[in-house]
């Protein structure tokens, strides 16, 4: 049985977040599952002008940012402008220009957050239902990406495999282990015994693609997602799965 204890949970848009969780199996310490949700970052370009160190920037940000993703959901990523976030918000548009020069980097702070949200989703699932084999923990990021799209505004306008590949360039191929994928395949191998390397790593690149872009069809029409392309999503991934590792049982 894992045994998952949060020692230090703290987020600031625009740095490293630092999430620490201590993982530990029959009293034995473990890589620490903090590593799925580090280094979020995913562009080279800072997120927002001015670091929200104090907490009433920060809630100012998250505020900023709320209002954003309700009108991305209102008319769509492309028409959204900075001055409709500050209407929506009931600020300044000079307020907005303080943290996002322009709507790009407004665009990927929101992306940015989104994600960082979903992969604290999938620690905290893990956490909260201690899985007993793998599939059972690949399960937890499936079931975490659904309700994130249902339930998190401005997510459905984020390819979330697309965002997960932005950063990796050949310039910086250290962002390379920070992509989910690689970040789960220590969790894998780490806690539930997969063989660990290069080729977990890559089968969950697969994974990520095949899940994303099933799910996203899911709810290309249906603010619920439809449940067939859902199935499908996890009797996809755990059957590519489970040819190279087992069924998990």
């Amino acid at each position: 049985m894992i045994r998952i204890t949060p020692r230090w949970f703290g987020a600031g848009l625009g740095t490293r977040t630092n999430v620490l969780w201590t993982c530990r199996k029959e009293g034995v310490a473990l890589v620490p599952i903090n590593d799925l949700v580090a280094g979020q970052n995913s562009t080279n370009a800072p997120l927002v002008r001015t670091e929200p160190i104090q907490e009433r920037s920060a809630a100012r940000i998250d505020a900023l940012l709320d209002a954003a993703a309700e009108v991305v959901d209102e008319i769509g990523f492309d028409r959204l402008t900075t001055a409709m976030v500050a209407e929506r918000a009931g600020a300044s548009i000079g307020t907005v220009y303080r943290y996002f020069p322009d709507r790009i980097v407004l665009l990927q702070a929101l992306r940015d957050r989104a994600l960082q949200r979903y992969r604290t989703a999938v620690v905290e699932a893990i956490r909260e239902q201690r899985p007993e084999h793998w599939w059972n923990a690949v399960e937890c990021a499936i079931d975490a990406f659904v309700v994130m799209f249902r339930s998190e505004p401005g997510f459905r306008i984020i390819r979330f495999a697309d965002a997960e590949r932005s950063g990796l360039t050949e310039e910086s191929p250290a962002e390379e282990d920070e992509s989910f994928a690689h970040r789960f395949a220590e969790i894998l191998s780490d806690e539930f015994g997969l063989p660990a390397g290069d080729e977990l790593k890559f089968r969950l690149e697969v994974v990520v693609e095949m899940s994303d872009s099933l799910i996203n069809r899911a709810f290309l029409n249906d603010p619920e997602g439809d449940e067939r392309f859902i199935a499908e999503a996890r009797v996809v991934a755990r059957d590519y799965l489970a040819r190279r590792y087992g069924d998990g049982e």
